[in-house]
């Protein structure tokens, strides 16, 4: 029987990887092929009917999928992490859906040999290593430098004695203060009206995504989306007994609106004007008003938006997701002003010392930093990605795995909890 050896922190001996194993699994919600969907498959139940279109794609609707890396280290403690990917993988620039048994085979053939003895103690120099160490491997991506680094970063807390990921983030970017709790963005799936009910009763601080993928979600000229967003304010205003409660409407649209005015930033900003008047009181961020097919046109047409929007005097936030999947493409985003806040698509950036960067570029550039990723994850990857967020200060964090709100909110919110209070009693004086 194996059994973890006690860690002495004051034991100045490297902590290494002696092994590193793997191990298939499931992520929280489906992959789908959104191309397939927005030319029409045809929904049935749970079901979407027909062939996929999308690279790596069989069906449009396939169960998400997810690897758990484990690395077992010198003193016998065995750190964790979960290889995932986005529910729309293979579109808006990212790479293809990825198959759990294909990357835990080639993480345990071709990449455990080369992180056998790699040093975890200091975090942002091992997920570099490991992350060149992945991509001189033919067969594994982003996905799996994203699960390698969470088991990084929970092997440096290990390291370090406390077992503190947001710490091991503080320390090592010598970022200021105390970790802070984030406001969370909860997401509804195809249930947008009861699973709205559910964030209202948890006061849920942003909500609902609302998962606008589909032209009959939108209507002409935006009519039906206008109509979901005033009976959001109505439902929150007749729920809820606390009138400081006044959450803020994020809505994720995946281009439709732009689709519905056909291209037209004017129509386009039209459609958000009459969403802003039915939102009244309440904020209102739009994530991905309109597509155009790559970054460069997308920071254009998005800086057009925003210019329309503010000459009309309209508050509405824009928010960018598709198109911005590396640090390099945040960076672009946030230096150009196109939006108020960018996705930190944490799976989209693999390693996830990518995404502590890219938060701190969105601070750098004035650029509100949103910690998000999908439904499409897993607990283990929730959690480790929710100590980015209350180490860097995000200005909203994703609510994830799953669409179900309740689980997914249990999950980050008691890991941010528990991280905030525990960071106070460590450093109390």
């Amino acid at each position: 029987m194996f059994y973890p050896k006690d860690h002495d922190v004051n034991d100045l001996s490297p902590l290494t990887i002696e092994d590193t194993i793997a191990s298939p699994g499931l992520g929280g919600f489906f992959f789908d092929d959104q191309v397939a969907i927005k030319y029409g498959a045809q929904r049935d139940g749970n079901f979407y009917s027909g062939a996929g279109v999308t690279a790596g794609y069989e069906s449009v609707r396939e169960p998400a999928e997810s690897v758990c890396v484990m690395l077992v280290l010198s003193d016998g403690y065995v750190a964790r992490g979960d290889c995932a990917s986005v529910q729309y993988s293979g579109v808006g620039g990212r790479e293809p859906r990825f198959h759990a048994a294909e990357i835990a085979a080639l993480i345990e053939s071709e990449l455990a040999p080369k992180l056998r003895g790699l040093d975890v103690t200091p975090f942002r120099r091992s997920a570099a290593h490991a992350e060149q160490l992945v991509s001189g491997i033919a067969g594994l991506g982003r996905a799996a430098s994203y699960g390698v680094s969470q088991a990084l970063l929970d092997a440096a807390s290990h390291a370090a004695g406390h077992h503190l990921m947001g710490r091991v983030i503080k320390d090592e970017w010598q970022l200021p203060g105390l970790l802070t709790a984030v406001p969370l963005y909860a997401q509804s799936g195809d249930d947008r009206y009861d699973n709205v009910d559910k964030m209202i009763i948890k006061q849920v601080p942003v909500l609902p995504h609302g998962l606008i993928n589909r032209p009959a979600l939108v209507g002409p000229g935006g009519r039906a989306l206008v109509d979901y967003v005033h009976w959001i304010r109505q439902r929150s205003r007749k729920l809820s007994s606390d009138e400081s409660y006044v959450p803020i409407i994020h809505l994720d649209v995946y281009g439709m609106l732009g689709s519905e005015a056909a291209g037209s930033v004017v129509g386009t900003a039209d459609i958000l004007v009459r969403m802003e008047e039915a939102a009244g009181p309440h904020t209102l961020r739009v994530e991905h008003p309109m597509d155009a097919g790559s970054r460069d046109a997308q920071i254009e047409v998005l800086c057009q938006l925003r210019e329309v929007l503010t000459a009309r005097g309209s508050q509405v936030e824009l928010v960018v997701d598709e198109w911005a999947n590396t640090l390099e493409d945040i960076v672009a985003f946030a230096a150009a002003g196109a939006v108020h806040h960018i996705q930190v698509k944490t799976p989209d950036l693999g390693s996830i010392h990518h995404a502590v960067e890219a938060v701190l570029a969105c601070h750098a550039n004035g650029a509100g930093a949103f910690v998000g990723g999908s439904c499409s994850e897993t607990d283990l990857s929730a959690r480790a990605t929710t100590h980015i967020g209350i180490a860097t200060g995000a200005t909203q964090m994703l609510v994830k795995p799953g669409m179900g709100v309740d689980e997914g909110l249990a999950i980050v919110t008691n890991e941010m909890n528990r991280a905030v209070r525990l960071d106070r009693y460590l450093v109390r004086e």
